[in-house]
């Protein structure tokens, strides 16, 4: 089967956990011997960049082009408001990439096409294969399609431009660029209660599809007898005040016993965490690190911390966690509660609660044994949501499209 991949973001291109589940799905569908190519962004390079290029021919082959537009979406914030909204109304009316994406589909002749997150990469882009008559899957991963940010805040839902006109009127427009794909994959039921209840997607049929965890190719497993020393926490993601590091930080600080806190990503405030890690002898700044070298923390750890803001999907550092048998505290909102269970593979948490998490963590004070017990049983749990199960999913849903 041919197969067309459209996703904002590829990579080693990465901002968040989307980009890699599109990746895991590529990989796996080309692997069982399906012809896969994929659609993605980059940044401005030329004139050369506003036309889709092979990058690579490996497994997928993987096409990148810059969408005509002010910027590249991974730069969006280093602009002024106004440019941003204008940028948006690019992204969602410009022809420019409407016509390019067509040309793209009718080359390269798609039995099927499988869309993620199209922001910056033109949301239209759907209609545009809905219009080619080609089959369409689309998996929802965040609420980019209601906010524009694609992050809404626990206690900040009613303000002004998450519940008046203007978000009103985006909505609307991103309901018409969407329009009505054949099926829709979310991970989560709150996403997809979430969309349902703005009235997307009424008459398209909505699947719940927890997210595939990575294909592991090491032997990285971790004890059930908890490690000596001081207790060692995980963050793992974007370093941006939406994923609730500064109340990690605040909690850290209000612990009275031993502690190591370690971040590893990239974000607005890298700076700062590395300056704290000079400063603090109990924090450390691991920076980007590919997934091998993050289980081999994660094995490591007492538990990874999630402290989130906004309301998540379906957050890839979850399954990665449980992958490994490490327990998680985590932000009781959005999707979390979906697969982080409380006392069973982790501990959940009020979001914004600098007390809550001081709690939570103080609970590995007394009960450290206990959690690194679980560690096999977390990774048992854990074997639902292997990358084959989720492709062989995929694969019947192919075959019931036809």
């Amino acid at each position: 089967m041919k197969i067309g991949i459209l996703t904002n973001f590829y990579p080693p291109t990465e901002r968040g956990g989307a980009e890699l589940v599109a990746q895991r799905i590529a990989d796996e569908l080309s692997v069982r011997g399906h012809k896969v190519s994929v659609l993605t962004t980059q940044p401005f390079t030329g004139p050369r960049s506003f036309r889709p290029r092979l990058v690579e021919d490996h497994l997928e082959r993987i096409f990148r082009f810059f969408p005509f537009n002010l910027y590249h979406v991974s730069n969006a914030h280093q602009y002024l408001f106004f440019l941003r909204i204008f940028w948006h109304w690019i992204d969602l009316f410009g022809p420019f990439p409407k016509s390019l994406i067509e040309r793209f589909l009718n080359q390269e002749e798609f039995d099927v096409v499988l869309t993620h997150n199209l922001k910056g990469l033109g949301v239209s882009a759907a209609r545009t294969i809905q219009r080619a008559g080609i089959r369409h899957i689309h998996t929802i991963h965040d609420v980019q399609l209601s906010v524009p940010s694609g992050i809404l805040l626990f206690g900040k839902e009613q303000g002004m431009l998450n519940s008046g006109w203007i978000r009103g009127l985006y909505e609307k427009a991103m309901r018409h660029a969407i329009g009505s794909p054949n099926l829709v994959i979310s991970p989560s039921h709150f996403l997809a209660d979430f969309y349902r209840a703005r009235g997307f997607f009424s008459n398209t049929d909505v699947r719940i599809m927890p997210n595939p965890a990575p294909k592991s190719t090491d032997r990285i497993l971790r004890s059930a007898q908890a490690l000596s020393g001081p207790l060692r926490f995980l963050f793992v993601g974007q370093l941006e005040s939406h994923k609730g590091i500064h109340v990690l930080l605040q909690a850290a600080a209000a612990m009275t016993v031993p502690i190591q806190l370690h971040f590893v990503g990239e974000g607005t405030h890298t700076q700062e965490i590395i300056a704290r890690s000079k400063e603090d002898p109990q924090i450390f700044s691991h920076g980007f690190l590919p997934l091998e070298h993050i289980r081999r923390l994660m094995s490591q750890c007492d538990a990874v911390i999630l402290p989130s803001l906004c309301y998540e999907n379906s957050p890839t550092v979850l399954y990665e966690s449980f992958q490994i048998g490490a327990p998680v505290i985590a932000s009781r909102i959005g999707g979390i509660p979906e697969l982080v269970k409380h006392e069973e593979n982790g501990l959940l948490v009020e979001p914004g609660s600098v007390e809550a998490l001081v709690s939570a963590m103080n609970q590995f004070v007394n009960r450290r044994e206990e959690f690194w017990q679980k560690g096999p049983s977390i990774r048992k749990a854990a074997e639902v949501f292997s990358l084959k199960k989720y492709v062989d999913v995929l694969e019947g849903l192919l075959k019931e499209e036809k």
